[in-house]
C-alpha cells in the first residue's frame, strides 16, 4: 500500500459561506489558509457533474444545435446533460443520448473525464463512446429546444474553425474521432 503524500499546495478551508443555491449549481465563498500561512477567498461553483456522448451513425457524428444563453448564441454540441444526485454516469449518458437524439445504444465505453473549469468549479464531465446504436424516439425536456443532426468529420472541423462548435466536450470528441479514424481505436 502506498503512503499518502501531503499536497504542498493544499489550501485549508477556514470558513465557507453559501451565496446561492439553484437548480443546477450552487455558489459558495470559502476563506482559505494558503501554504504560506496567508488567507485568501475562493469563489466556488458546485455542480453535480455531467455526461456527454460521442455517437457515430454511418461515420457521422450525432450532434445537437441549441441556443446557449451564457454565450448568447447557438452552438453545435454532442449530446450531454447533468447528472442527477447519485445517478450513475453511464445511465445518465444513455438517458441523455436517447432524450436528445432518439438513439439508444447497447454499450457505452468511457473515453475520458475532465474538470470543466477547475479554477472556480468542481464540475466533472464524463465522455462516453456509444456503440451499437439503434434509432428510437427523442424525448426532450420541457425546457429544451434543439435540433439533432449528424455531421461529417470535415464539417465538425469546419464548425470548430467557425466557432459554431466551441465547447470543450465537443472539441474533445471531434479530436478523439479524428484519432479513431487514423488509428482504429479510441
Amino acid at each position: 500500500m502506498s503512503k499518502s503524500v501531503p499536497d504542498k499546495y493544499a489550501e485549508t478551508t477556514v470558513s465557507s459561506q453559501p451565496i446561492f443555491q439553484g437548480k443546477v449549481i450552487s455558489l459558495q465563498v470559502d476563506t482559505v489558509t494558503l501554504p504560506n500561512g496567508q488567507t485568501a477567498t475562493r469563489e466556488i461553483v458546485k455542480h453535480p457533474g455531467a455526461v456527454a456522448v460521442l455517437a457515430l451513425v454511418d461515420d457521422r457524428l450525432l450532434v445537437v444545435e441549441q441556443y446557449r444563453k451564457p454565450m448568447d448564441k447557438t452552438l453545435i454540441e454532442i449530446p450531454a446533460g447533468k447528472l442527477e444526485p447519485g445517478e450513475d454516469p453511464v445511465e445518465a449518458a444513455q438517458r441523455e443520448l436517447e432524450e436528445e437524439t432518439g438513439y439508444r445504444c447497447k454499450t457505452l465505453k468511457p473515453l475520458c473525464s475532465f474538470y470543466t473549469s477547475p479554477g472556480f468549479a468542481d464540475e466533472l464531465l464524463y465522455i462516453y463512446v456509444a456503440d451499437e446504436l439503434e434509432k428510437g424516439r427523442a424525448q426532450l425536456d420541457e425546457d429544451e429546444f434543439l435540433d439533432c443532426m449528424s455531421i461529417t468529420l470535415e464539417q465538425a472541423q469546419q464548425y470548430i474553425r467557425e466557432g459554431r462548435i466551441g465547447d470543450a466536450k465537443t472539441i474533445t470528441a471531434v479530436y478523439a474521432w479524428q484519432l479513431y479514424k487514423l488509428t482504429g481505436g479510441f
